[in-house]
Order: C-alpha cells, then sequence, then structure tokens
C-alpha cells in the first residue's frame, strides 16, 4: 500500500451536526478524478489491523423497542412499495461495525469478514452500529408475535440480502493509540472494494469524512478510486451525508479556502447517493450536514431497529464506554439511519429494474424524491419516496432527472461530472495535521472509530 494511502489520521465517530448557512454550490471544489492506479495498493482481503485490542465496553441495549409501526415506514409508505417486491435477489452490503445475527436476518445475513481485529467475523458487532443500520435495510416483519402483540417494525427490502463486513469499531483500538478507535478510509476503500468483489448490488455507508479542503484530494484518493470503480462495476452506492459537531466535521461554507471543508464519500458527486435526515416534521435536522452533494433526505429520527444483542428491537441504547451515563441511554438519530432507509429503496428499485444501471438507479430516487420546494442543500432533491421511485415509468423519472439537472431545479448538483455518508453518521474525520486524531463522542446509537494514520513527510 503506498504512503499516500496512509496519508491521514481518521476519526469514525457519530456527528452531533450544527445548523449553517447554506454553502453556494458554485463556490464547492469539484473532487479529484479518480486514480484507477491507486486500486492497486487496496487488498480487498480483510485483514487484522496492527495491535488492535478491546478498549471500552460495548454498547448495551436497553428496553425493548415499541411494538407500533415506526413512524419513518408510515411517512416512506414501506408496505405499499411492496407492491413491487421486496428486494429478492439483491444484495446489501452494510460496511460498517459488524452485524450481529438476528432472527429477523435468518437465512440472509453474509459473512464478508473483519478488517478490524483478529480471527475476527463480520458478524462481530460489539459495537451495535452496523446492526442498527442492518435492520432498517432488510429485516423481515415479525414472524412470532410476543405477549404484547406483533412488532410493526421491518426493514425496507426484506427478502434482500445483507452483506456484512466489519470495518471499524469505537470500542478496540489499533495501531499503538491510547484512546479507542480502529479503521479509517483505507479499511474503507478496501471494504467497498471487498464488498464488489462479493456480489454486492448495493453498498451503504453510514459514516462520512470530513476534512479541510486544502488536504481531501490527497487524502482521499484511495476511497475516491474505489468509489468509482464500484459505480463502474455496476454498484448503487449509497453513504450517510455526515452531522457536524463530532471529530472534525463541522457545519462549514466549503469554498475554495483552505478553511472550507468537505464530505465524503458524498462529496464524490454522482458516484455516491448522499443522503441527509429529516425528523417527524419532514423539517431536515439542524444536525444535518448541510452541502450541495446532498442528494435526498430519509426519516432520521426516533429510530427502531435490530437489537445487537438480543432478538428483540430497541428504540435506545447505551453508547459504547458510556460509563455512568444516563440510565435511560439515548435515542437513536441521526444521518446513519436515514441512508439505509435509502439504500433499501435502492434494493427494491434494482429488483423491479434489473435493466437500470448504478447511476440509473441513484438518479431514479432523486428524480422521484418529494421536493417541498427548490433544491435544499440540507435535504437535495426531497425526501426520498420508494412507492414513485418503484411505480414511475422509467422514461418519466429519466427526463425528471435531465430536467431538474438542466433547469437548476430539484436534484444533486453534479461535483464530478459523473461519479457522487451520521448522531448516526459516523463521521470519519478526518484531520488535516500531522498525526493527530481526536476521538468524537459516540452518541444516539451510532458508535464510531478511528484509527491514527501516518502521514507522509
Amino acid at each position: 500500500m503506498t504512503g499516500g494511502a496512509r496519508a491521514a489520521g481518521v476519526l469514525l465517530g457519530v456527528v452531533l451536526v450544527l445548523l449553517g448557512t447554506a454553502p453556494a454550490s458554485a463556490a464547492v471544489p469539484a473532487p479529484p478524478a479518480p486514480d484507477p492506479a491507486l486500486l492497486a495498493g487496496l487488498d480487498p482481503t480483510p485483514s487484522p489491523l496492527p495491535g488492535v485490542r478491546q478498549q471500552v465496553a460495548c454498547v448495551a441495549p436497553l428496553s425493548e423497542g415499541p411494538t407500533v409501526t415506526p413512524w419513518a415506514q408510515e411517512r416512506l409508505r414501506i408496505t405499499d412499495a411492496w407492491r413491487w417486491g421486496r428486494g429478492a435477489g439483491q444484495t446489501v452490503a452494510v460496511i460498517d461495525t459488524g452485524v450481529a445475527t438476528h432472527p429477523r436476518l435468518a437465512g440472509r445475513l453474509l459473512d464478508g469478514g473483519d478488517f478490524v481485529g483478529p480471527g475476527g467475523t463480520g458478524t462481530t458487532d460489539c459495537d451495535g452500529h452496523g446492526t442498527l443500520v442492518a435492520g432498517i435495510v432488510a429485516a423481515a416483519p415479525d414472524p412470532a408475535p410476543g405477549e404484547s402483540g406483533p412488532s410493526g417494525f421491518t426493514g425496507v427490502a426484506p427478502e434482500a440480502r445483507v452483506l456484512t463486513i466489519r470495518q471499524s469499531s469505537a470500542t478496540a483500538t489499533a495501531g499503538g493509540r491510547t484512546g479507542p478507535g480502529a479503521g479509517d478510509v483505507v479499511t474503507l476503500a478496501r471494504a467497498v472494494r471487498h464488498a464488489v468483489d462479493l456480489g454486492a448490488t448495493v453498498v451503504n455507508i453510514s459514516e462520512a469524512a470530513c476534512l479541510p479542503v486544502a488536504v481531501a484530494p490527497r487524502v482521499l484518493a484511495p476511497l475516491r478510486a474505489a468509489v468509482r470503480d464500484a459505480v463502474d462495476r455496476n454498484v448503487v452506492v449509497v453513504a450517510a451525508a455526515g452531522n457536524a459537531g463530532s471529530g472534525s466535521c463541522e457545519q462549514t461554507d466549503p469554498s475554495g479556502t483552505e478553511e472550507g471543508q468537505v464530505v465524503a464519500p458524498a462529496w464524490f458527486g454522482d458516484d455516491v447517493l448522499s443522503v441527509g435526515y429529516v425528523g417527524q416534521d419532514g423539517r431536515p435536522s439542524p444536525r444535518t450536514v448541510r452541502g450541495p452533494w446532498v442528494s435526498v433526505a430519509a426519516p432520521g429520527t426516533d429510530v427502531v431497529s435490530l437489537s445487537p444483542t438480543g432478538p428483540g428491537l430497541v428504540d435506545r441504547v447505551q453508547p459504547a464506554g458510556a460509563g455512568t451515563g444516563d440510565p435511560a441511554g439515548s435515542p437513536i438519530e441521526g444521518s446513519s439511519f436515514a441512508a439505509p432507509y435509502v439504500a433499501g429503496v435502492a434494493a427494491l428499485v434494482r429488483a423491479r429494474f434489473p435493466q437500470l444501471s448504478a447511476r440509473q438507479v441513484t438518479a431514479r430516487i432523486v428524480a422521484t424524491a418529494q421536493a417541498a420546494g427548490p433544491r435544499d442543500d440540507a435535504v437535495g432533491a426531497g425526501i426520498v419516496d420508494p412507492v414513485a421511485a418503484l411505480s414511475t415509468p422509467v422514461a418519466a423519472a429519466a427526463g425528471a432527472s435531465s430536467g431538474a439537472s438542466e433547469n437548476g431545479g430539484p436534484g444533486r448538483v453534479d461535483l464530478a461530472g459523473g461519479g457522487d455518508a451520521h448522531s448516526g453518521a459516523r463521521a470519519v474525520a478526518l484531520i488535516g495535521t500531522a498525526g493527530a486524531v481526536v476521538l468524537g463522542g459516540v452518541v444516539l446509537g451510532a458508535v464510531v472509530l478511528a484509527r491514527r494514520a501516518r502521514r507522509p513527510r
């Protein structure tokens, strides 16, 4: 692996977003063109990070989640979307903290391996984050109602397979660091390549790399190459748009100055379907990172999903390493959990329209989103609409996407000329100073990890 591939310290963390002014699209620098030569240095074979050891206690789920149907499912009309299928034949890679085995994923959970620890598997999830994400993507409906009745929770694409790849953990430490955090943009890039090699049709990345404009092209080059390669190989890449306030993620104007900041993979233009998050009122959360790279939005508050430690559901967690935190735990919230709603929709669209390419699937989801007005840097083209994405004639959706781009209406700004990540969004916060990595807080069940990387002198 080249020295440039290990050029930065990285923090994967839950990001709490501070509301800021939407930046002007014209001021945002374009990401660099992908360098295919970098792919050769990205070994897709899972291997442990050096010196990995458990650093803090695992996440502790709290009381069982409610049995009522979560508001997000009703808002998105998930069961109505099933008139056109439930994602059969699709494989959604969840590149995250691992996904624990759970009855609602039985027979559909594929172990893609572990890039963090020795002898680990993709079904190891000490952090809990990946299991929550996977449940939103593909949990089956409740097959066995309990004493309180059936659970209304279900995943978006309950017949899709989940390929779990563990590439980060906030509860472990690696590389001689004294604090917890393992995983970086290089392991993320390697995991993307691995997911594609294993046959994923959709990749979900519930994390975001936040770093200054001045260093972004160099630091992100390996990830940029891996994501472009995935899309060129007909894989839809979905990523959380990020949340400011943790690590180096901030709500800033990403202008061409060195003080500006970009968020990746969301920064990578049409290679990525990037997702912000909204609350029950349909308005963007003040904590979702804004930017012209945001494609669409999805629900990301009051989240219910699969328990990482048992057969039930959870709607609150005690974050990993929280120690003597609030006994009631934290609600689950963030763009980490908005992204898998969109990844699930992508699986439904791929199953219904197998003739569409990855970029056409992305364009269709953007074109059919529910727009409340002109394009907004918090929600992109609007809130994802599964029913419209599945029912709108292909030609009509293609026309709407083209018109939006040409006329400056709802739709995503193309930053790359054809190539496009979380409290919930685990931010891969890349620090631009030499060797410095600051571990951000783990909040709302979305846990993160950081790995110290070395910058070439």
